[in-house]
């Protein structure tokens, strides 16, 4: 008998390409639950009078938070969690239906993401390797509390892999990617201050150099041809600004202030 599957997305200002993710799971699952953090593009609108989802609305505080605040509440143990730019193969909707009937799981899997940049798919630039863990049991994972790059805490867990793959939309304009990095740019000084007791040339200048160094030529982002090199550009650009951000607060300058989606 196959188990039943909750599938959770957190949302804020997704119209425009969270449609595309939700035909990717139609018909899937009895409880699609998007928590959404107040959008103002009309997407809670939106999703409101879809009669497939189950929308919460609630107030943002970072990534993690919102995401563990949402799995538990799930309705069913196995879930499934999306980001809105993310859409299921039927490969990987097929295989997590053969787990969901399969006589025992383990706790939490792999899922690898086909990454995709201004229309062109990335295989290189440090996107290569990439892969989420976002099938799991509802009683046995959550989100450590990084505000960048969370990740399920894997540690103590049984962790599988699958073959299927998502698709990943990440980019919706150029003001949405810049503005994205330097988001996360502000969200990463958060996370690395206690270990940065001191910020100097070699965080404003040798970091942000060796990750360009890093991507474009032994990960290989030149063979991603110019997506490539805007990709490991603004990465380098990322990680100078994370130290810009840093320093200035220490200098009671621009303070942190709360996170936004």
């Amino acid at each position: 008998m196959r188990r039943p599957l909750s599938i959770i997305y957190t949302t804020f200002n997704e119209i425009d390409i969270i449609g595309r993710s939700l035909e990717s799971v139609e018909g899937w699952s009895d409880d699609l639950h998007v928590v959404d953090s107040f959008s103002t593009d009309g997407t809670a609108e939106w999703l409101a009078a879809r009669p497939d989802v189950r929308l919460t609305q609630r107030a943002y505080t970072g990534p993690a938070d919102q995401k563990n605040w949402a799995i538990a509440r799930a309705r069913h143990e196995w879930v499934l969690l999306l980001d809105a730019d993310e859409v299921v193969t039927p490969e990987l909707r097929r295989e997590i239906d053969d787990l969901l009937a399969a006589p025992d799981l383990v706790d939490a899997y792999w899922i690898g993401r086909d990454n995709y940049f201004m229309g062109r798919p990335i295989r290189y630039s440090g996107w290569g390797n990439d892969r989420v863990v976002r099938f799991f049991h509802r009683d046995r994972a959550r989100y450590n509390q990084q505000q960048v790059h969370e990740e399920i805490e894997v540690r103590n867990l049984r962790v599988g892999s699958l073959r299927g793959r998502f698709q990943h939309f990440t980019f919706k304009s150029v003001d949405h990617f810049l503005d994205k990095n330097r988001r996360y740019a502000r969200w990463k000084a958060m996370d690395q201050g206690a270990s940065t007791p001191r910020v100097g040339l070699f965080h404003l200048l040798v970091k942000p150099v060796f990750r360009f160094f890093r991507h474009y030529v032994i990960q290989g982002g030149f063979r991603d041809g110019r997506e490539g090199l805007i990709i490991c550009t603004v990465a380098a650009y990322g990680v100078f600004l994370r130290y810009v951000y840093l320093l200035a607060e220490r200098r009671g300058g621009e303070g942190r202030g709360a996170p936004s989606p």
